[in-house]
């Protein structure tokens, strides 16, 4: 029989985080379990696959609210990933940070070093940007993250400028 040092359910986002940081050293042996399968399928390697995936009982837990008084009485629902990479594999490739506010709440709720200040150099240290490197931006870090600006219609501008 095998023996672990740490196992680890779950293989999302955070599960693969911790398995490696646990591991990096060499000196421990951990289990990481998903219940999903790869995430080497077509439909979660392109961004439009989000649409396949949305509704997919093979990749998506597909998991409904309890009824919300917000909502008229109705459950809402809530895709949450079934496959290696977790949420993050069905989300149709996009990396948004959160709100640095919410952060800041945590910490003003007992919760130090889980401000923004406190959460940035995670971030930072994340993520391999194709962005030149800046206070908020780095490279070399395990996460590639493309800069689509060039590549954005040009409606969307207008759009944008007609929001503010």
């Amino acid at each position: 029989m095998e023996t672990y040092d740490y196992i680890v359910v779950g293989a999302g986002s955070a599960g693969c985080v911790i398995a490696n940081r646990l591991t990096a050293d060499g000196r421990h042996r951990v289990l990481l379990l998903e219940a999903g399968g790869s995430d080497r399928r077509f439909w979660l390697q392109v961004p439009i696959g989000y649409g396949k995936s949305f509704y997919d009982p093979c990749v998506n837990w597909m998991h409904r609210t309890e009824p919300e008084p917000g909502l008229g009485g109705r459950a809402g629902y809530w895709p949450r990933g079934k496959v290696l990479g977790g949420s993050s594999a069905i989300n149709a490739m996009v990396f948004v940070r959160g709100q640095p506010g919410d952060f800041d709440a945590w910490a003003a709720a007992g919760n130090p070093g889980w401000d923004w200040a406190g959460v940035l150099p995670y971030f930072r240290r994340l993520e391999d940007s194709e962005r030149p490197p800046d206070a908020w931006r780095a490279r070399g870090g395990p996460l590639h993250v493309a800069d689509v600006s060039a590549d954005l219609h040009p409606l969307c501008e207008s759009f944008l400028r007609a929001a503010a």
